[in-house]
């Protein structure tokens, strides 16, 4: 089993969301299998007895003994069963894991994720860092790092997978609890929002190209992100706020669904592209994001564009901390050109770094920017060297 960088405790309670199939079962069965109740919601039986009897849940547990562990599979399929964990929690001193695909029943729900009696993490799909140095790039950018993609070979295994990947999403997070009442719309939105992966966000755009309303739009992009199917990256907004553009960007999970849903699975990136710079971007920024998301020091994620276009790809803003000015591209060489718009910008700043991270394996430098290959940088900021 490839060994995940998120920790989780031993003594005290948790929910896991993930997007599905991100590995969270497997991940709670290598902890927890041998040694509490499992409860697995994915079993239409099990979902509609607790959904009819909540309190059974009572019954299943007596025999246990104060904090022993009770693991509760895609626990948000049956919401109103958080009051009764509450209640053991408090009465009985029982440990609970609770994963899910999505939060957003359970936060219309009154038992609001526990009031802070269960402690709230995040599982995605592999990092570089956890698949080890053997990988090949191509395949993250083209397939992604579903759990389940690393088992399939051939390419066209890997292709129907992600497009039933999709389908399911659609039917499982959206049709079946009925979150879209037009799923057509939905279908179309998807897909241009798979388009505009990494861009800068025009609603009303985006609401003309599939004939509805901004807000609609908006509230799509809610649906994303409660869902965990994409993350915003907001425009940096601390000392050079009268120049930016304060339009956010927004990211899928996994650059493999990502192409599914924009139904460009078929189309080979090639090196030196522009799709191909744009699919490197997003890996990077979805590597730092699983990252900071598991490291749980409050580090921010933002990006800059300002008027005139400069763009700052990623920043990392870091409590106590230097903010991490970020430029990447995908050329396997940088030249001197390449500093000029990070250098621009990092003169004006205090407390701040510049980096280029590429294809380039050579570390350079110029004034007060410096140049790293992309795993280099990576592992630097993993082990805390940056």
């Amino acid at each position: 089993m490839i060994q995940r960088y998120l920790k989780l405790p031993e003594a005290y309670s948790f929910f896991l969301f993930g997007p599905r199939g991100s590995g969270k079962s497997t991940l709670l069965r290598s902890l927890f299998e041998k040694k509490s109740l499992w409860i697995d919601f994915l079993d239409s039986e099990e979902e509609a007895q607790f959904q009819a009897h909540p309190h059974e849940l009572i019954t299943r547990t007596a025999h246990l003994k104060p904090k022993d562990w009770v693991v509760i599979d895609e626990v948000q399929k049956v919401p109103k069963l958080l009051d009764i964990v509450h209640k053991l929690i408090e009465e009985q001193n029982l440990f609970f894991a609770l994963s899910g695909s999505s939060a957003r029943k359970l936060k219309r729900g009154a038992a609001n994720l526990l009031a802070g009696r269960a402690f709230v993490f995040h599982l995605y799909p592999f990092s570089y860092f956890e698949l080890g140095h053997d990988v090949s790039l191509m395949d993250l950018l083209e397939w992604g790092t579903l759990p389940k993609i690393l088992e399939l070979k051939a390419p066209n295994e890997k292709k129907l997978f992600l497009q039933a990947y999709a389908n399911i999403y659609l039917k499982e997070e959206i049709q079946v609890e009925q979150i879209v009442r037009n799923l057509p719309t939905f279908r179309r939105f998807l897909e241009v929002a798979a388009q505009m992966n990494g861009l800068p966000l025009n609603y009303s755009e985006i609401a003309r190209q599939i004939h509805t309303d901004h807000s609609i739009v908006k509230n799509y992009y809610d649906i994303l992100s409660d869902t965990l199917i994409c993350f915003e990256l907001p425009s940096y907004h601390h000392s050079i706020r009268k120049q930016q553009r304060l339009a956010s960007k927004f990211y899928f999970f996994d650059c493999g669904v990502k192409r599914a849903l924009s139904k460009t699975l078929e189309i080979p990136l090639k090196s030196g592209t522009y799709e191909y710079g744009r699919a490197f971007e997003h890996f990077i920024i979805i590597e730092y994001f699983k990252l900071c998301a598991y490291r749980n020091k409050d580090e921010t994620l933002s990006y800059l564009q300002t008027k005139d276009n400069v763009e700052v790809d990623l920043i990392i803003s870091r409590p106590g901390k230097s903010t991490l000015f970020i430029e990447i591209k995908s050329t396997s060489n940088i030249t001197d050109h390449d500093f000029t718009s990070l250098n621009r910008i990092i003169t004006h700043l205090k407390n701040s770094e510049a980096f280029l991270i590429s294809l380039d394996l050579n570390v350079k430098s110029k004034k007060n920017v410096r140049a790293y290959y992309w795993k280099d940088f990576l592992e630097k900021f993993k082990n805390n060297e940056i």
